[in-house]
């Protein structure tokens, strides 16, 4: 994509604030994530979607991945909101910019805009750059300067300038304003350590903009669990400019959260950041992300979490049912969210209703009704059962009340598992279950890589011919806990299984002094659940 092509692309943001993504550089330098090319391609066709200003791809030259990379987005993604960054560092000490085969590889890959870093802080000057407090001015004039006679936009970040400008703020603003004189559109002010406050933030940012004249922007790392806070700190003393990565990724604890950051900018200070309708993909696109880099979305992000408008006390359903703002700051719906309600031993009459409502079952304001489903409710979370993570065991205790008896698509004779310890130190499992569906007695036998794989098998062994549905089924996912009461093998374990048809996931509990038994009973409500949503008659 060309300049002109990717001012053109970006013309509707109003270039007065910046939202400005670093997931694909910082973002990526999180222990446990690893991009590939395709990856971050990816990554990239996303956070445009979502409508952020700039995108930084990585250091071209750097690494043979960025520079494919950049190479690659060029001919390969349409950018329809964003403009994409290289990120690189000033010339070296005692050379010219248009000699430094770095900053040549900054204008090889093509990006629009170029975001420098430079070196605010004095004692890096000195120590890491080894080399004097002016030759770092006059890297950045030369570099700043340069790229802007070949027409780049110039960003540049003074890394580590609030610990900087405690040191030395003299020194410091004279880096912004070499900067800021030589022609960058940017200058913003990095807490590389992480180590700031919202309080500090803001007064250091307010003093920098009014000695410098500069355009500041605020890049916030979270080793104080401050990111966020320091982030709008900044704008509050007029930053016009944010850094962020989608959901926080970054090194150490992170940096700040894109998605948080957005969402007050929109709907707490009411600034116009995103094209109409975007902040409404901001769920599906954080999760989108985190399937990428493979790491489980974090489920009490702030707006974007699944948990994050989740309710369990039965206090809080009462007032919800009333009026869902009494407990909400904002509607879920604006950023791509739902409203949960969670069933527990919390859960009182308006929780059972609430929850009803969400999962489409009517309990036409039974009095009655509810209050058995509250007591059957509590009296199982008493035995180690908890619905609150298990929605699809829940819908089915819900359902039998409703009804009048449980589903049934089979019924259960006995089941049987053997764990065989072969003298190779190999183990061979195996399962039978016998059953009844659609008056007919069936026996099957399967084996498995483990007795609940086994049993999972022979189930299904049993039952596909009757209901080829359970063919689509497949267990995702299986958590046991030993429950707290004795101790050793007499404990009480809880086990959870998460399955899925392809198109939709649900998770069923079962609770037992017997894991195996256990897990027999999340299977069964799984298999169960998986049947009802498929519109399956029960046989009987």
């Amino acid at each position: 994509m060309t300049t002109t092509e990717a001012t053109a692309a970006s013309a509707a943001l109003d270039d007065g604030f910046h939202v400005f993504d670093t997931t694909l550089r910082d973002g990526a330098q999180r222990e446990g994530i690893n991009l590939t090319v395709a990856d971050k391609l990816t990554i990239a066709r996303h956070l445009d979607d979502f409508g952020v200003g700039f995108i930084e791809g990585g250091w071209p030259g750097a690494n043979p991945r960025d520079t494919e990379f950049f190479a690659r987005a060029r001919t390969e993604i349409d950018f329809k909101h964003a403009q994409l960054v290289a990120f690189g560092a000033t010339r070296r000490a005692g050379g010219s910019a248009a000699a430094d085969p770095q900053v040549r590889a900054l204008l090889e890959s093509g990006a629009p805009v170029i975001t420098l870093v430079a070196k605010s802080h004095d004692r890096h000057v000195e120590l890491a750059l080894r080399t004097t407090l002016d030759e770092n001015l006059d890297m950045v004039r030369d570099t700043v300067s340069y790229l802007r006679e070949q027409g780049r936009r110039v960003f540049v970040d003074c890394e580590h300038f609030f610990d900087g400008y405690r040191a030395n703020p003299a020194y410091a603003k004279s880096v912004v304003r070499a900067a800021h004189e030589a022609g960058a559109d940017v200058v913003i002010l990095c807490d590389t350590n992480g180590g700031m406050l919202p309080a500090q933030v803001s007064a250091v940012v307010a003093t920098v903009l009014a000695d410098t004249g500069a355009r500041l922007g605020i890049h916030a790392q979270d080793d104080t669990g401050c990111a966020v806070a320091n982030t709008l700190a900044a704008v509050d003393a007029g930053a016009t400019h944010v850094q962020c990565t989608a959901n926080g990724y970054g090194e150490r604890v992170g940096n700040a959260n894109l998605f948080p950051v957005v969402a007050a900018l929109e709907i707490k200070y009411g600034r116009t950041v995103l094209p109409a309708g975007a902040l409404a993909e901001m769920t599906r696109i954080s999760h989108a992300i985190a399937e990428v880099v493979n790491l489980t979305p974090s489920t009490h992000q702030p707006y974007v979490g699944v948990s994050a408008f989740a309710h369990k006390a039965g206090l809080h359903a009462s007032a919800i049912k009333v009026d869902p703002d009494l407990y909400q700051h904002i509607d879920p719906e604006r950023v791509g969210n739902t409203m949960r309600m969670l069933v527990s031993d919390m859960a009182g009459r308006a929780s059972i209703e609430l929850k009803g409502k969400e999962l489409g079952v009517d309990l036409g304001g039974d009095r009655a009704l509810i209050s058995r489903v509250v007591e059957r409710v509590k009296e199982r979370e008493l035995a180690g059962y908890t619905f609150e993570a298990a929605d699809a065991s829940f819908e089915l205790l819900l359902r039998a009340e409703v009804e009048g008896r449980a589903r049934k698509y089979f019924r259960t004779e006995s089941w049987r598992a053997i764990v065989e310890d072969r003298p190779d130190g190999t183990h061979a499992n195996e399962a039978t279950v016998k059953l009844w569906a659609k008056g007919e007695r069936i026996v099957a036998t399967a084996e498995g890589n483990g007795p609940v794989n086994a049993l999972d098998r022979a189930l299904r062994g049993a039952l596909e011919r009757f209901y080829p549905q359970l063919a689509k089924f497949e267990l995702i996912d299986y958590k046991v806990r030993i429950l707290e009461g004795k101790h050793g093998t007499d404990s009480t374990t809880r086990v959870l299984i998460a399955t899925t048809d392809g198109h939709r996931e649900w998770s069923t509990v079962g609770v037992g002094t017997n894991v195996i038994a256990a897990s027999w009973q999340a299977l069964e409500d799984a298999f169960t659940y998986g049947l009802l949503r498929a519109g399956v008659e029960p046989a009987e």
